[in-house]
């Protein structure tokens, strides 16, 4: 049984990025369908005792589209919502710091390059931070549910740009929803994905 998780933090501590409207949406309508979803298409099968990580991947090899979709939006979903902090934003500090240093030249060339791919994905999808098979940071556009766990790829921070993400607060201003990510974002959380590895 897969469960909607509780958010960390306060459904006003992010306005006006995302308010509580928004959060009502995102969280407790969007998030929540995918979940149900996931449940109905695994509740009486064999799968009902995998963890979420394995029904992904076999939906994906097997080309199950929509027990992909589901699951797949639940990770992404799950992940996403630590990603984002009211105690976040600014500068990255430890060791993903270092990272982005080493691996863009610096943040700002970072935050430029990320905001960019975001901002150009064509239609709904996923900005990630990643971290490659050879150790090395990478930012990847994933379209749809896709979700870097299918390539094996270490997930650190990612930016959900369906238009469902930021309608409500922003309307179809989704550079500007870009921008607040930025006051938002958790980088004590991406050090901990990383330290993970």
């Amino acid at each position: 049984m897969h469960i909607l998780p509780e958010l960390p933090y306060d459904k006003n501590s992010l306005n006006p990025v995302i308010t509580e409207e928004g959060f009502d949406y995102h969280h407790g309508k969007h998030h929540n369908a995918y979940v149900t979803n996931l449940n109905k298409l695994t509740s009486d099968n064999e799968m009902a005792d995998w963890d979420l990580k394995t029904i992904i991947k076999h939906s994906f090899t097997n080309q199950q589209t929509g027990l992909f979709n589901n699951a797949a939006q639940h990770f992404n979903h799950s992940f996403y919502w630590d990603c984002l902090s009211p105690n976040g934003g600014g500068s990255p500090t430890g060791e993903i710091a270092e990272m982005i240093n080493r691996d863009f030249g610096g943040f700002e060339q970072f935050k430029t390059q990320f905001s960019d791919t975001a901002a150009k994905l064509f239609g709904s999808g996923w900005a990630w931070l990643v971290l490659n098979k050879e150790g090395k940071l990478e930012i990847q556009p994933l379209k749809d549910a896709h979700t870097p766990i299918t390539a094996d790829l270490n997930p650190l921070l990612t930016l959900d740009v369906w238009e469902h993400a930021y309608y409500i607060d922003h309307r179809n201003q989704r550079p500007r929803f870009i921008e607040g990510f930025w006051d938002i974002v958790n980088w004590d959380f991406a050090n901990i994905n990383l330290n993970g590895k």
